[in-house]
């Protein structure tokens, strides 16, 4: 039996085919690129929304939702979470997969056809206080892999919070060709294209 295994922060993806795409696109283990454009634009992407509110400077706990967009035809794919972090899960919603079992921390589905989506809404102890005046949150590993490489994927983070308590102070990785950056006084999104293994995240720090 074939098992794709999603790991988290957010999330770790193994892809399984990579047939629209040229040995060149593939990243080496280690090597992170940022793309312009990306060659497979209908293939796997990923999404979260972030929510922060004035409990999480004090908890850590965020509520977030996390999606994975055009999944590979395969027999099993498993989302493990970390459980050091997560709070709650339940599974927002879901097409084209045959079986879902939620337990603990993971997530197993079953029959996964092509094109497949799942949505998980939870709650982790993800936003970290690194000094006194900066809040740090993570995002990753993301990855998409394939053999000992990397496929190229999408990912668009987007983050929100109150905007009389938070302002955005940088993010990693900064505005690049591959990494779009939009934000105003509550809210940022990153829109990420890159191949490889990439720990995404955001500094907030008081207006």
């Amino acid at each position: 039996m074939t098992t794709l295994r999603f790991i988290t922060a957010f999330t770790l993806m193994f892809a399984a085919s990579a047939w629209a795409l040229e040995f060149s696109d593939i990243a080496h283990e280690g090597e992170l690129r940022f793309l312009a454009s990306h060659p497979d634009p209908s293939g796997y992407r990923y999404e979260s929304r972030v929510r922060i509110t004035q409990e999480s400077l004090e908890t850590g706990i965020v509520s977030l939702t996390t999606c994975h967009y055009q999944l590979d035809p395969i027999r099993k794919i498993v989302i493990v979470y970390n459980p050091k972090r997560l709070q709650t899960l339940e599974i927002a919603s879901a097409t084209r997969i045959g079986g879902i079992e939620v337990q603990g921390h993971y997530v197993t589905m079953t029959d996964v056809q092509r094109g497949a989506t799942i949505c998980v809404d939870l709650e982790s102890r993800a936003l970290d206080r690194i000094d006194q005046s900066t809040y740090r949150l993570m995002a990753g590993p993301l990855m998409r892999r394939y053999f000992d490489g990397y496929l190229p994927m999408q990912a668009r983070l987007m983050f929100e919070w109150p905007a009389h308590l938070l302002k955005l102070k940088q993010t990693n990785p900064s505005p690049q060709p591959g990494v779009r950056l939009m934000q105003d006084s509550a809210a940022a999104e990153l829109d990420i294209t890159f191949a490889g293994r990439l720990v995404a995240n955001i500094d907030l720090s008081p207006p």
